[in-house]
């Protein structure tokens, strides 16, 4: 059998709160790679804090690619996402180095990774009509709207999630298809990389649990609703008619940190709230992760020593042209 020429990359996949950029840090330095971020909240200036964003320091020690792509007044999608993935990837191995990509969004991974089927552009205006419906009706009712024209796309997105109603919608209008037909076409290429996927995650569901309340605390700690408050303050923010519809806000804790300065709960309440919301997307990425069946599972704490040794073996052996064969 011929060796497998594709250049390395490692794939550090996982729910939030797992170790997962400190690991992607940690190996970087060790074997000289560069960090692509795959979270979609990542991608947001100013989403620092609540987002466990590496800080100056960590970026000054590790290339990062893919954080602060966007203003948190914008949108970004999983076709953009994977566009300057791939460009960053390819910058990455040209520069001899090995891309780590470390995130816990799903659908950016699979993007990425597998490939999308391709489906029309991003059109401002409609998009801008869309939203004024919606301000009128309400995001329920364009679900209905999507609902009469595309069955199977409405019945996988839930009516309180109006940046997919948005896209869908928007797809329908521009091409008179449904977004469901376009997503049943052949996808693009997947990525020409040979990828370790390695998947974090505490074999526990109460040590994640504890994970995420301690580590939201510290986020409290450090500031972070005065981080919201500087995030609400924006003339970019404040334009938007409808904040909590734009997807950097309803971001985990983000959500519940501006409904919490809207005076809408009390501290605790808050807390409980935002806790419980993380909770909720880990067992969303969770479920998500347990369909990668290629992906190999780790508990952070108890099997570092198989992780690493998962690690070495992939870059171990040398086939043709110095790139490894591995596992």
């Amino acid at each position: 059998m011929p060796a497998d020429r594709r250049p390395r990359a490692i794939a550090l996949m996982g729910p939030t709160a797992s170790g997962k950029t400190a690991l992607a840090i940690e190996w970087a330095q060790r074997l000289g790679g560069e960090i692509v971020s795959v979270d979609s909240a990542l991608v947001y200036r100013g989403l620092d804090i609540g987002a466990a964003k590496p800080d100056a320091a960590l970026q000054a020690a590790v290339p990062h690619h893919l954080l602060d792509v966007r203003d948190p007044w914008q949108t970004y999608s999983a076709a953009e996402f994977a566009v300057d993935a791939r460009a960053a990837i390819e910058g990455i191995v040209a520069r001899g180095k090995v891309p780590i990509l470390a995130g816990g969004t799903g659908l950016y991974f699979s993007a990425l990774l597998d490939g999308l089927a391709e489906m029309p552009p991003a059109d401002a205006s409609v998009r801008a009509r869309i939203t004024a419906e919606a301000e009128a009706t309400g995001w329920p009712a364009l679900h209905r709207q999507l609902a009469e024209v595309d069955p199977v796309a409405a019945a996988r997105i839930h009516a309180t999630d109006p940046q997919r109603i948005q896209r869908a919608l928007e797809v329908y209008q521009l091409s008179g298809k449904p977004i469901s037909w376009w997503q049943a076409q052949p996808a693009s290429p997947r990525l020409p990389l040979r990828v370790l996927k390695l998947v974090l995650a505490p074999a526990e569901r109460a040590v994640l649990h504890e994970r995420i309340a301690r580590r939201f605390d510290a986020m409290l700690a450090e500031g972070f609703l005065d981080e919201v408050r500087h995030l609400r303050a924006l003339p970019g923010m404040q334009a938007v008619a409808a904040p909590l519809d734009l997807p950097a806000v309803r971001a985990v804790g983000y959500r519940q940190a501006w409904e919490f300065l809207d005076g809408a709960a009390d501290a605790a309440t808050f807390r409980e709230k935002a806790i419980q919301a993380t909770r909720q997307l880990a067992k969303r990425q969770l479920t998500w992760l347990r369909g990668e069946l290629d992906a190999r599972w780790f508990d952070p704490e108890r099997d570092r020593r198989q992780l690493e040794q998962a690690s070495a073996a992939f870059f171990a052996t040398k086939g043709a042209g110095g790139l490894a064969t591995g596992v």
